[in-house]
């Protein structure tokens, strides 16, 4: 875990110790440090404050994703804003929590980037829908009215949302890797998408994925 703040790694650690069969392997002061004791420790889950000096939580998510893929991030952050919910995510991290809700919600943010899902508590999932709501309302209403994704890109927006990564969609499927990057950049431009955020918002919307509610 990374938190430039003592008292906040303090806090996480417990947390975290407190679960049977959880192992705090590393703690690091700000951003640089973080990649680098994840790269060296390899941790199955790293997690980030966004405001670190010496390298940001974003810029050190990506590189710890790109230097281990197999580490997923949960990011911390007192922002609560969805486009910095969309910068997350872009980043690559699989789990958005707020400060002010770690006790309540940094376990369950655990549990749900262990089994490989999305994390985003309620407050942060209505943010990011009226976020969605918004920007769906601000473009013609006439574009991509017609695009639909078939039973194969669904398919695949659905792992995507799931937030598993090309090689393991190819898996699921019995599919190439590039055939699933090809799938994804069609999937994008047919539904005007731009982003993996808008991409997960839009299989909300269509109920082609269910944002995780927080429960145990």
């Amino acid at each position: 875990m990374a938190d430039d703040h003592e008292l906040v790694r303090r806090g996480i650690r417990e947390l975290l110790r407190a679960r049977s069969g959880w192992t705090v392997v590393g703690e690091a002061m700000n951003g640089r440090e973080a990649v680098e004791k994840a790269t060296r420790l390899k941790p199955d889950i790293a997690i980030l404050d966004i405001s670190m000096p010496d390298l940001d939580g974003l810029q050190a998510t990506r590189r710890i994703r790109e230097a281990v893929p197999t580490t997923e991030v949960v990011v911390l952050t007192m922002h609560e804003s969805d486009q910095m919910v969309r910068r997350v995510l872009d980043a690559g991290a699989h789990a958005y929590v707020l400060k002010s809700d770690l006790a309540t919600h940094l376990v369950k943010a655990v549990k749900n980037v262990s089994a490989g899902k999305l994390f985003l508590t309620p407050r942060i999932s209505d943010i990011v829908l009226k976020g969605f709501l918004t920007r769906r309302n601000q473009l013609d209403p006439t574009e991509h009215s017609q695009a639909r994704p078939t039973l194969r890109e669904v398919e695949i927006i659905r792992f995507l949302a799931e937030g598993k990564a090309n090689k393991e969609i190819a898996a699921e499927l019995g599919i190439t890797t590039r055939t699933v990057e090809t799938h994804r950049a069609k999937i994008m431009l047919k539904l005007g998408l731009h982003s993996l955020a808008e991409l997960i918002h839009y299989a909300i919307r269509h109920k082609i994925f269910t944002a995780p509610s927080g429960t145990e």
